[in-house]
């Protein structure tokens, strides 16, 4: 991490007004460095209240740059904004996001999130159609720990990422990836059999009306942004329950969202719900990293690349572990050097 210490090292926490006014130089600024050819964004909106807005006094911007080229002028720019307005400043980069955070009296006001876009893997010259075999690969749990987000993020591929609501890096984090080029997944927490399964502070449970379904599944969705499906966090007992996933399909089918049933029990009946519901859904073919050593998890990979060829297409779910960042750094390239597509969640939904 670089840190820039200024003579906001000492000065009190600003006050609103001057928070908004460094938020719009920034905001400039970046337009200027990137030529306006950049995508801007602000959580919480300055002008607007609400839910997102109470969250936190922090003014989180996100820049996407369509150049990397772009991110000299603007970390200078950043820096000068911080020595005239007397801020202090902290650098630190994990793959392709740079984070400045800017504070004052000991009080972070400002993270500019700048990131750089990945691009899809080369396919091989006979492959830009949709047809041969196609994987998608789910990464859960986004959404406790920096690191792991961080390890997801450094990929040099697009992922599908599956991020749990109502954690403190919840929205930092499906923000990040969107603007990655990831495509974000609610992984929505759900009831399970075993009692030594950790819980989350709010879960899906058996017996919940429609209504509470809808009601928990907003509240999570505002912590979640630029979310395109949901699939479930552990849910063992709940997704074998037909009354609970028949309230929670149409529920999602009113939002155009999607379903990855991660199968975690033998007794779902979670597709057949959504397909009954007329909601766009698959299911999870292989777990990569119940064995969480690098060769295991290759192993596992290399089955739902076999699975892949043989059925057209496969879903296998992992999580930010550094031996599964590791194996697939290593194993993509791989599957696709063999014909494999990898492609995100939604090209494999029926």
């Amino acid at each position: 991490m670089v840190v820039w210490c200024l003579a906001g090292c000492e000065k009190k926490p600003p006050a609103k007004s001057e928070m908004r006014a460094v938020t719009a130089e920034i905001v400039a600024a970046a337009q200027r460095a990137t030529a306006h050819n950049s995508e801007i964004a602000i959580r919480p909106e300055p002008s607007t209240g609400g839910p997102s807005a109470s969250r936190s006094g922090t003014d989180d911007i996100y820049v996407t740059l369509a150049d990397p080229s772009q991110f000299a002028a603007l970390s200078k720019s950043i820096g000068d904004i911080a020595r005239r307005h007397d801020f202090f400043v902290g650098e630190s980069t994990s793959g392709g996001v740079t984070r400045f955070d800017l504070s004052a009296g000991g009080t972070r006001t400002h993270t500019v999130h700048v990131v750089t876009p990945v691009k899809p893997l080369a396919r091989p010259a006979d492959s830009h159609s949709d047809v041969g075999p196609r994987l998608a690969i789910i990464l859960d749990d986004l959404g406790y720990e920096r690191a792991a987000a961080n390890s997801a993020l450094a990929l040099p591929f697009p992922l599908t990422v599956s991020v749990l609501p109502n954690l403190p890096l919840s929205s930092d984090v499906a923000e990040e990836a969107y603007r990655r080029g990831d495509e974000v997944l609610l992984h929505l927490p759900m009831e399970s059999e075993s009692n030594d399964a950790k819980t989350e502070a709010v879960e899906l449970r058996i017996g919940m009306t429609a209504q509470q379904v809808q009601t928990e599944l907003d509240g999570m969705l505002e912590t979640v942004p630029h979310v395109v499906g949901v699939n479930n966090h552990q849910g063992s007992r709940a997704t074998a329950d037909p009354a609970l996933m028949n309230v929670l399909m149409p529920a999602l089918r009113a939002r155009n969202l999607f379903f990855i049933d991660s199968r975690t029990s033998a007794a779902t009946v979670a597709y057949d719900a959504a397909a009954h519901a007329g909601v766009r859904a698959a299911s999870r073919k292989v777990f990569l990293d119940d064995a969480p050593s690098r060769q295991a998890i290759l192993a596992q990979l290399d089955l739902a690349v076999r699975d892949a060829m043989r059925d057209g297409y496969a879903i296998a779910i992992g999580h930010p572990h550094p031996g599964t960042i590791a194996a697939l750094a290593e194993g993509v390239p791989r599957a696709e050097q063999r014909g494999v597509r990898l492609v995100l969640a939604s090209d494999v939904v029926r």
